[in-house]
């Protein structure tokens, strides 16, 4: 079994070298070091607000002459089926966690009535889509993979890798019997409230026409890959996908066609930190290009333990997530019992701790990678968390490999691709196979489907001048419609813990209305105003918009985007919120 992750605070003066004005800090005070750093986080902040200003196109979508970016390699050939008409009890647009862990709460309360439509040939969402070389789940398998104890399961690895990810989901839809109405390769593309019958009227891409009393959207928090915005994209003459669509019949399927490949990769997120380190040993050579690096942090991983898994009990997931939640309240109680402290100190100790994380991943840099200018280039100068923080073991010292190359663009980007590949600073670099690592869309409710409420409202016209959710669930004006895993619901790494919590108050919403001899569930706008409210009065403990390097995070820097994001005040009071709501149900929602 791998050792524990090493947490030992290194001392300040051995953590990295930094640049020549903060390389002096022996000779000052402690906090005029954190003074330091921070201020070389504003200055990196500044350089890649100056090359992507908010609101500026950086990305765009795989759409019209990029459209074969979103090609499903999974499934070779579309399913012949006609035109389906006719109405279930609840629909959920999405196959992923969000639909089958709700869908299995449904089942546990004797719906029988259930529909998934999904873009893609199976269920799995994220893990259906992303089956890259080395893809895997960041978030400790026994608390990532839902459901566990209903199934019976315990996850082979401590960190389980996307191809049993997937297998558990249809594990899932198996035990549950979701696969007996599903839809699969079918896109929703418009979801319109009729007043008239009191449902939903759901059309897709492939002619149908569904009618549902409810409608879950659990189309997924990263689903839509976008690309970055390069002129010239169109003239490269070699080989292109995006990461979630990886073609192995291109590449073989162990990398193996790789060998005489030169392959460029842009992007050094989540993704890409988990895909270089396989293509590196496989390929000719690559090339990464890097915008703005990651948060590299060590990943102990083992395979699970018989001994231990056969004496887990039953009930065990259930006992250790509420285990973390406890957890969480007992630190937030300890930060709110703090005596005689400012709220400006508190700050003060969090960012300088912050500081010292990020630096403990500096020095890891430094101790690994051995060219001197290529691990600066590798080291991420703003707050942990500002960007999404990624666990790895092999990505650093990948470049130490002859044939692996950091092209680091300093906020800047790729702008340009030509016939033979990517342009920067007028170098081209040749490639044969060009990976775009370049994310998705976040988080956005209807990515593919025009959703339409009470008096013909649609969605985004509602949130034009900002989101408006009660929990990040219900929105007013548009009943017996469900939001998950979006926007204004709480923040967690862990996303299927958010998921579970909001699974379980949508199947209880979903009981009120069947058992109580109603037709209709709707949120109160007053209700919703006050939540509009609590996101906002949370969103300044993590300042990202105003601190943070450009990211999906702070929605790539925009300033005014103050209630377009998640609750920040904490899991353990968004739970505590769920809990006030189940309580009072007619307090909160307009039933008819």
């Amino acid at each position: 079994m791998a050792a524990n992750k090493d947490t030992e605070k290194k001392e300040l003066s051995a953590s990295f070298q930094m640049n020549a004005d903060i390389s002096e800090r022996k000779e000052r005070k402690p906090q005029e070091f954190y003074d330091d750093i921070k201020a070389k986080y504003a200055a990196e902040r500044e350089l890649r607000l100056e090359y992507r200003p908010p609101g500026s196109t950086f990305y765009q979508a795989a759409e019209g002459d990029f459209a074969h970016y979103e090609h499903d390699p999974h499934a070779t050939e579309i399913d012949e089926r006609d035109p389906i008409n006719d109405e279930v009890e609840v629909l959920f647009i999405g196959g992923g966690f969000s639909a089958l862990l709700t869908s299995a709460r449904l089942r546990q309360r004797g719906v029988e009535s259930i529909r998934i439509v999904e873009r893609g040939a199976d269920v799995g969402g994220t893990w259906y889509w992303n089956r890259y070389p080395g893809v895997a789940c960041d978030v400790v398998s026994y608390d990532y993979l839902p459901l566990l104890d209903e199934m019976e399961y315990v996850p082979t690895r401590h960190y389980a890798g996307g191809s049993e990810i997937l297998a558990h989901c249809q594990a899932i839809a198996r035990r549950y019997d979701l696969y007996d109405l599903a839809v699969f390769q079918t896109t929703v593309t418009s979801t319109t409230w009729n007043e008239a019958d009191q449902r939903w009227h759901v059309r897709t891409d492939r002619g149908d026409e569904m009618i549902a009393k409810f409608v879950v959207c659990a189309n997924g928090t990263l689903a839509k890959p976008k690309l970055a915005v390069i002129e010239g994209m169109e003239r490269f003459t070699g080989k292109s996908f995006h990461t979630s669509r990886w073609d192995y019949e291109w590449t073989g399927a162990n990398l193996e066609n790789l060998a005489d490949v030169r392959v460029g990769i842009i992007g050094t997120g989540a993704s890409a930190v988990q895909i270089v380190p396989e293509v590196a040993k496989a390929a000719k050579s690559l090339h990464v290009f890097q915008r703005t690096p990651s948060s590299i942090d060590i990943r102990d991983d083992w395979e699970t333990d018989p001994e231990w898994a056969a004496k887990l009990a039953p009930g065990w997931q259930s006992k250790r997530r509420q285990k973390i939640i406890d957890k969480f309240r007992a630190q937030a109680d300890k930060r709110a019992n703090l005596k005689g402290i400012s709220r400006d100190e508190k700050i003060r100790r969090q960012e300088n701790a912050n500081i010292d994380a990020m630096m403990r991943i500096h020095a890891r840099i430094d101790e690994t990678v051995e060219d001197p200018a290529t691990a600066e280039a590798l080291k991420p100068w703003y707050m942990l968390m500002c960007k999404r923080p990624c666990f790895h073991n092999e990505y650093l010292p990948s470049f130490n490999l002859p044939s692996v190359h950091l092209v680091d663009t300093q906020g800047k980007g790729i702008t340009e691709v030509g016939e033979n590949g990517p342009i920067f600073e007028g170098t081209e670099y040749p490639v044969d196979l060009l990976i775009y690592a370049t994310g998705f869309e976040v988080q956005q409710t209807g990515i593919y489907n025009s959703i339409v409420g009470e008096g013909g409202v649609e969605l985004q016209q509602k949130y034009s001048d900002g989101i408006r959710t009660l929990l990040g669930i219900h929105t007013a004006g548009f009943p017996n419609m469900f939001i998950m895993g979006g926007y204004q619901a709480s923040f967690q790494f862990n996303l299927t813990d958010l998921l579970q919590v909001q699974g379980d108050h949508i199947a209880d919403c979903i009981d009120l209305v069947r058992n109580g001899a109603h037709e209709t569930l709707d949120a109160k706008h007053d209700r919703e105003d006050w939540w509009v409210q609590e996101v906002i009065s949370h969103r300044g403990k993590t300042n990202r918009n105003a601190e943070c390097t450009p990211g999906y995070y702070n929605f790539e820097g925009q300033e005014n985007r103050r209630q377009d994001g998640n609750y920040n005040g904490g899991f353990h009071a968004y739970i505590d919120h769920l809990d006030e709501v189940k309580a009072t149900l007619n307090d909160w929602f307009v039933l008819n």
